[in-house]
This record gives C-alpha cells, structure tokens and sequence, in this order.
C-alpha cells in the first residue's frame, strides 16, 4: 500500500474496516432480544449472566476469527514477489484481532443499553469514530494546563452521566461528580504544571486503535496488549452487570 512493500501497513489499513463492522455485528446481541421479548428467556435459563455474555462473545470472536485466518494467508502469497516480516506480520495480524475483540466487547456492552438494533450500532459507531480520530482532535485542545484541566472536568461529567444512566439515582451521579471534580482541582492547584499537554497524553494512551499503530512499527508492546485485554474484561463484566440490573428491576 502507497509503494511501500510492507504487509504490516496494509494489516494496519485494514483497522478501518472495524468501525462499520463490529457495530453491524454487536448491534443484535442484546439490543434483539430485548425488542422481540426474548430476553425474558435468558432471565429464566439455569445459567448465570456472565455464561450467557460469554456464549455471545466467543460466537462473536469465532465469526471475526474466519476473515483473520483469511488474510494471514495473503504474506504467503505474496512472498514471491516482495520480502516479508513474518514475525512482524504475525505479531500485527495479532494485534489486529485483539483490537477486534476489544471492540466487540465495548459493542456487544452498548447493545445491552438499548432494545434498538439502530440506536445499538450507531452509539458503537459513534465511539468507535471517536476513539478512531481521537489523536487528531486532541491536537484542537490547547496545550495548557487550564486547557486541559477543563476538558477533565467535562470528561467527568460524562461519567457522572453515565453512572446516572447505568444507576438511575442522580444524587450518587452528583456525588461522583463533585468528589472527582474536587479531586481534579486539588490537583491542579498543586501539580499545574503537569496538567500541560495532559489531555493529549490521556487521549494517545487511551485511544484502542492507537494502542493497535504501535505494533505496525514492529514494536511488541506488552502494556497494549494488557490493554486490550484489560478493556474485554472491563466491558464484559459492564455487559454482565446492565443484564443483572434488568433481570432484578
């Protein structure tokens, strides 16, 4: 791909694909089951709601295994005609499915929000959009402290928007966002300068297909892929807890 003679970059192009993907495949999860009524029959089964997140997820990582197993054939094709890294290759095809597998947790946890296969793929896709261009919408953010201090102070009130979504009780959601965000001015009273340049740092660190680039450059980095699997626990567990909470309500 533009001339240059290593599959690493074309695996690394590929990661596009995902946002339109993994949304189509995560949106019918939970989103159908709620809107057809069938639900109520997972409620009912002998088996625990982490075993039935888990079922759908392995179905969901099997489906995306297929078109993995496809293109790690294609550098054995092409071996005649260009030199190829096999190790790097290999290390990004694995790279590549993590990413894949850390996005369908996050979209088959949305898909337990909503009884809408719609409102399912398109908040996957709108997040996955986000985390996609994350870098270069962080580099619209100014990079002083006071800059970066107010973005925090937004990113809390999100999460406190979130807790209310997930919990229904606005004073806990009001607690949440006060304790945070005087923990955030305690500390940039006291640490200002560190908060210079902070938010681009949390964006880079935290943004999965960032996390996914590093190993385009043949770098085998453990702390990404602790990520990616710290991610797929999070929002399986996340998946497990929004089915409990209906099950009980």
């Amino acid at each position: 791909i533009m001339g240059y003679p290593n599959y690493e970059y074309t695996i690394n192009n590929l990661s596009f694909m995902y946002l339109a993907l993994v949304p189509v495949l995560t949106m019918k999860t939970f989103a159908d089951e709620r809107r057809q009524r069938t639900d109520q029959l997972l409620y009912s089964l002998p088996l625990k709601m982490s075993q039935v997140v888990m079922g759908k997820y392995i179905a969901l990582l099997i489906v995306m295994l297929v078109p993995t197993l496809v293109i790690s054939f294609y550098p054995i094709v092409l071996t005649p005609f260009t030199e190829i890294k096999y190790p790097i290759v290999m290390l990004n095809i694995l790279a590549f499915y993590m990413l894949g597998a850390s996005m369908i947790a996050i979209g088959e946890f949305i898909s337990t929000l909503t009884d809408s296969q719609a409102v399912s793929a398109g908040l996957s896709f709108a997040v996955f959009l986000i985390s996609y261009f994350a870098r270069d919408m962080a580099d619209y953010v100014p990079g002083t402290a006071f800059a970066s201090m107010l973005v925090l102070a937004a990113f809390g009130f999100l999460m406190a928007f979130f807790v209310y979504s997930f919990t229904k009780m606005i004073y806990l959601a009001g607690i949440f966002f006060c304790v945070y965000f005087c923990i955030l001015e305690l500390l940039y009273i006291n640490f200002r300068s560190a908060f210079e340049g902070l938010f681009s740092d949390i964006v880079n660190s935290m943004s999965i297909f960032e996390r996914f680039y590093v190993f385009a450059r043949g770098v085998f980095d453990i702390k990404s892929i602790i990520y990616f699997i710290s991610i797929i626990i999070v929002f399986l567990y996340l998946s497990v807890m929004s089915l409990e909470k209906r099950r009980w309500a």
